[in-house]
């Protein structure tokens, strides 16, 4: 269905009224968005409060919704200098990425934390992500429902789009190595990710839907807790089908965070949660995946 379709939400709830609402319905490339910032709002934003809305019109409050948020509300997130003070850097600069500025001088990044990271998106994707936690915070605290917002790292893992270059580089990089290539990677290959494995991702869901965290706010980081190279990831992902060496492009995105990555440790203590799935294993678990697509889609 449409979820910015009020029609399509008054027929659902002419028959169901839920107690308990997932609220996962996102556009979710970064890149994309600056290209689509219309059509990203509309989904995000729009269907957001067009599902508030069709709750609010049949009278119906659901007891519990959780919303599946984003590492890109962070932004560049929060730096240390060699001095101990924290700063938030802001957006890199089309400029300064033209100029191979990748990094912010004499800083280190620090892994984001829901409680003492101040969100600042450096993308449409992300403020579109943290519009919708603002709305479902506004709308749930006036009408007594309550809200768990995960903000989710990099995801990966079987189910995602082979044919969208936007839903992942785990995704992207596994198939340019299946085909032989070596796969470009962007900047000086030091970029960071957390990447977390889906299986890891619906353990979260299930615990919070379980749960229902009394804490507030109830915002977890769901993440592996460990930052990756872009490059090493890539390398592994080459060695893993014996395909030529990663090579490192400058080219960039303008909207792209350097570093990204969370510190799971209060998700770990409250919701009783962790991840399981390393990268190497993961990764590999992807690739058997796509394997087995691809051969059923030749057959």
């Amino acid at each position: 269905g449409d979820v910015t379709d009020s029609s399509e939400w008054s027929r659902l709830l002419e028959t169901v009224r839920p107690d308990v609402v997932v609220h996962l319905a996102a556009e979710t490339g970064t890149a994309q968005s600056l290209r689509e910032a219309t059509r990203h709002a509309e989904v995000n934003v729009v269907g957001t409060t067009t599902m508030l809305d069709a709750f609010g019109a049949v009278g119906h409050i659901p007891a519990h919704f959780v919303l599946t948020s984003s590492r890109a509300v962070y932004g560049e997130g929060t730096w240390k200098r060699g001095n101990g003070d924290l700063f938030s850097p802001g957006q890199r600069s089309h400029t300064q990425l033209e100029a191979a500025a990748w990094d912010f001088d004499g800083a280190v990044p620090v892994p984001s934390e829901a409680l003492r990271t101040w969100p600042a998106p450096t993308s449409v994707y992300g403020a579109t992500k943290l519009a919708q936690e603002h709305l479902l915070t506004a709308w749930t605290g006036s009408n007594d429902s309550e809200l768990t917002i995960l903000r989710f790292q990099n995801v990966y893992g079987p189910g995602q789009s082979l044919s969208n270059p936007y839903t992942g580089i785990v995704s992207l990089f596994s198939q340019i190595a299946m085909d032989g290539q070596s796969i470009p990677v962007y900047e000086d290959g030091l970029i960071t990710r957390d990447f977390v494995y889906i299986d890891d991702v619906a353990d979260s869901l299930a615990t919070v839907l379980e749960s229902r965290p009394a804490t507030t706010p109830s915002i977890f980081d769901i993440g592996s807790g460990v930052g990756t190279t872009i490059a090493s990831l890539a390398g592994h992902i080459a060695a893993f089908h014996d395909a030529p060496a990663p090579h490192v492009t400058g080219a960039f995105r303008d909207g792209d965070v350097r570093h990204a990555e969370c510190d799971i440790h209060r998700s770990l203590e409250t919701i009783d949660w962790s991840p399981r799935w390393t990268v190497a294993k993961g990764v590999a678990a992807l690739q058997e995946w796509i394997a087995k697509e691809k051969t059923e889609k030749s057959l």
